[in-house]
């Protein structure tokens, strides 16, 4: 199974994980996944319990861009 990421419309990073994720903080301490076969990345900046979301997106009315933008290439 490939490991699938969604951007939701001005909302988290939703990660489908097939166990074979792993996911460090800033500091480099490895995130405990244990059970966690789907979860929410937190990309406004405004959750407290980061690196997950916590919904805080729809409070501050955080607006993510609405598409990926084209790689240049060199």
């Amino acid at each position: 199974m490939a490991i699938k990421i969604i951007c939701r419309p001005n909302g988290p990073y939703l990660v489908e994980n097939d166990g074979s994720i792993e996911l460090y903080d800033a500091i480099g301490t490895k995130v405990d996944l244990t059970g966690k076969a789907k979860f929410a990345l937190c990309r406004c900046g405004g959750s407290t319990t980061k690196p997950f979301c916590d919904g805080t997106h729809s409070k501050i009315g955080f607006q993510a861009a609405e598409a990926a933008v084209a790689q240049q290439k060199p």
